[in-house]
């Protein structure tokens, strides 16, 4: 009966997305994000539901009239760029078995496929409507584990563990905690430029539930995203040094309740010095950077710093030699060098300096005119979550990661339709600082500016 569900549920999704190319890109990132596929049991699970969503939302792009490809801006030509870079490092790459050739076949295909979506996305994504509604759909399908599995750790009270997360690109405990800490920045911010009270606290309520499921992964790395963005968001608040303190002392609190294990887990994080598995990470650092110097360029291709390891690690442990023990970069900008070489990694580096810059640059501008306003509180979202996997992805391989592709083509929209927001005061309702009027429009639902005083301030534009 679930396999019959998903599968009706899907396709009937279909049509929808070739008439209306930016409901192929929802369904796309739903699918994507919460693998809704691996709920069902049977044949609807090995489908490749993804797949053909995205073909027949492209036939309907190419066929029906279109407003553009892409947007013009320089970081999706950056990131068409590394599509080339990675094809032409995996073509040239020598000396790999062939089960490892076809294993990067395959993630040079894998790698084609974020891309296309992340690029796909800035071309049907044409209103802030449609940016809030793709945001939502992001957040909310992680959120449907972070929520399921924090309702489990209070009512096992916190004995568990999680060892792997659902599936797909977390299904990793350490995958999962990343993309489950950058969802509390999303929820959290989301309920902020939420007007309507019970959607509010639906959505603030998610947030600790989250925050649980991140601690039951024990993943030091997901703890540390955690934190970041945590602390990203209190500074970036109203009330600043209260939220902090009120941020240390709930920590504190977090800190005396959780088990010894988990306080064991954690606390090891100051123990890297003798830590078995940091002085491993710190290793593997070391094999990657001799490995990215003696391959500048192009790297060693994708998928090749395993079949490469041995070459440039002077001093190999029987398990290594055995085929064992640590083989994987554990950071993703040493895996990016190594494998792709520097141009990739410049032009990766370069698409979190544009997002920032972005954020930063709206910021500031919105700072000026208004006193409160979702762009604000998007702005601290977007920097939050980027900061966190800056943070978190510090200790993993998530060099190709799918989400923080599609981030970075949602940061360049939001600074789009932020600018235009700011631009035309007359598309909706504004509290502007040294002004006491309002103009009033028809209200759908994507809170436009809030006054100070709540919750009669909070007002709507329309999309």
């Amino acid at each position: 009966m679930r396999d019959l569900i998903v599968s009706l549920v899907i396709l009937s999704l279909l049509p929808v997305s070739y008439r209306r190319p930016f409901v192929g890109v929802m369904s796309f990132s739903w699918l994507a994000y919460m693998r809704v596929q691996d709920l069902a049991w049977g044949a609807a699970r090995s489908m490749r539901w993804s797949y053909y969503v995205a073909i027949v939302m492209l036939a309907g792009f190419v066929v029906q009239g279109r407003q553009r490809w892409f947007v013009p801006d320089w970081r999706v030509y950056a990131m068409l760029l590394m599509i080339l870079l990675v094809i032409v490092s995996a073509a040239i790459s020598t000396g790999l078995p062939a089960e490892v050739k076809e294993q990067q076949f395959d993630r040079v295909l894998e790698f084609v496929k974020i891309i296309g979506i992340a690029v796909f996305t800035t071309a049907v994504v044409t209103t802030r409507e449609h940016l809030r509604l793709l945001v939502w759909i992001i957040a909310l399908s992680f959120a449907f584990y972070g929520v399921k599995d924090g309702v489990w750790a209070i009512l096992t009270g916190f004995q568990g563990r999680i060892i792997q997360g659902p599936g797909g690109l977390i299904a990793d405990n350490n995958d999962y905690a990343l993309a489950i800490a950058m969802t509390v920045s999303m929820l959290f911010c989301i309920a902020q430029s939420e007007r309507r009270p019970v959607l509010r606290r639906a959505f603030f309520l998610m947030v600790p539930l989250c925050i649980f499921t991140v601690l039951l992964t024990y993943s030091r790395g997901g703890l540390l995203s955690l934190v970041t963005g945590s602390f990203v968001m209190l500074w970036r608040s109203k009330f600043r040094w209260r939220g902090l303190l009120g941020g240390a002392v709930l920590a504190g609190v977090l800190v005396a309740l959780m088990p010894a294990s988990m306080y064991e887990r954690f606390a090891s994080i100051g123990q890297y010095q003798s830590e078995g598995s940091a002085q491993a990470r710190f290793k593997s650092w070391a094999v990657g950077y001799r490995m990215a110097l003696d391959n500048p360029i192009w790297g060693v291709g994708l998928q090749g710093f395993r079949a490469n390891y041995l070459r440039y690690e002077p001093n190999p442990t029987p398990e290594n030699l055995a085929g064992e023990g640590t083989k994987v970069a554990h950071n993703s900008y040493i895996q990016l060098w190594a494998e792709c070489g520097t141009p990739s990694l410049i032009l990766y580096l370069a698409l979190f300096a544009g997002s920032f810059w972005t954020i930063w640059r709206v910021r500031a501008r919105a700072k000026r005119i208004y006193s409160d306003s979702w762009i604000l509180h998007y702005c601290t979202m977007f920097e939050a979550t980027l900061a966190s996997f800056l943070v978190g992805s510090v200790f993993l391989n998530r060099a190709h990661y799918d989400l923080i592709y599609h981030w970075f083509a949602i940061v360049l929209l939001f600074g789009i339709f932020a600018h235009a927001d700011m631009d035309d005061p007359t598309s909706g309702q504004h509290r502007r600082r040294g002004r006491g009027q309002l103009r009033s429009v028809p209200t759908t639902g994507f809170q436009r500016t809030l006054d100070r005083a709540r919750p009669d301030g909070f007002t709507w534009g329309q999309a």
